[in-house]
């Protein structure tokens, strides 16, 4: 009886074709890591958030995190980013002069990704990330909000911005805007783009409908990047 010679059997091995067995093997393989990936990195923030609350972590991009920037360059007071991810926001606003800098994250894996970050960078001492839920953290000592969250959830930040942010605040919503806030300055075009509102200087009822019924941006110039809306102060890009 011959024995199989091992470079032939390789070779063989290497020129068969994937069955449909195999293929099935193949792409449960790939299911499974997509999985592992999910349960470990993101699913342990959203255990302890309703699901209507829950906001899945997307990263922003070099160009929204400066039109962020832009929008709250100058500003005294307390920086917060809420739903900070992996605290990309925050250390860029620390650098550049927005302090003292605060992330709230509910995710432990990517609370440990941003102060990781930021011991790289130099600034573990100086910039401070929490694992709080966003829900539950109170703004009323906070002068600019910067938040990037899904659409669904952005009616009930609004209710929970305007009841605990105090008068002359700034917040800097990328993506998406604030449905029923009227902004005083945007930046950027696409997905890109950012929207700045600011809270009345009174706080009152009265002063939240002169904000809502401020005419829209959307009637500003055609091809215009930024816009601002008549009667209120405009960040301008630094």
């Amino acid at each position: 009886m011959e024995q199989d010679d091992p470079a032939e059997a390789l070779t063989e091995l290497r020129e068969r074709r994937l069955g449909a067995l195999e293929l099935l093997q193949a792409a449960a393989g790939s299911g499974l890591a997509a999985y592992a990936v999910w349960a470990l990195v993101l699913q342990p923030g959203f255990r302890r958030v309703p699901l209507r609350l829950q906001v899945p972590y997307v990263g922003a991009s070099a160009r929204q995190v400066e039109h962020v920037l832009s929008l709250l360059r100058g500003r005294p007071g307390k920086t917060v980013d809420l739903g900070s991810g992996d605290g990309r926001i925050v250390l860029a606003a620390h650098r550049c002069g927005l302090r003292p800098a605060v992330g709230y994250e509910l995710n432990p894996w990517l609370v440990a990704l941003a102060r990781l970050h930021a011991w790289r960078a130099g600034c573990a001492g100086s910039i401070c990330y929490h694992r709080e839920d966003l829900w539950k953290v109170s703004l009323r000592d906070c002068r600019n909000v910067s938040v990037f969250l899904a659409p669904s959830v952005l009616p009930l930040l609004e209710d929970k911005l305007r009841a605990e942010l105090p008068a002359g605040a700034r917040v800097v919503s990328g993506r998406f805007p604030l449905p029923t806030w009227q902004p005083v300055a945007m930046l950027g075009e696409g997905l890109d783009r950012v929207w700045a509102y600011e809270v009345p200087g009174d706080g009152g009822n009265s002063s939240w409908e002169a904000v809502s019924s401020r005419l829209p941006l959307d009637q500003a110039a055609p091809g215009s990047t930024s816009a601002s809306v008549p009667g209120t102060p405009v960040s301008q890009p630094g």
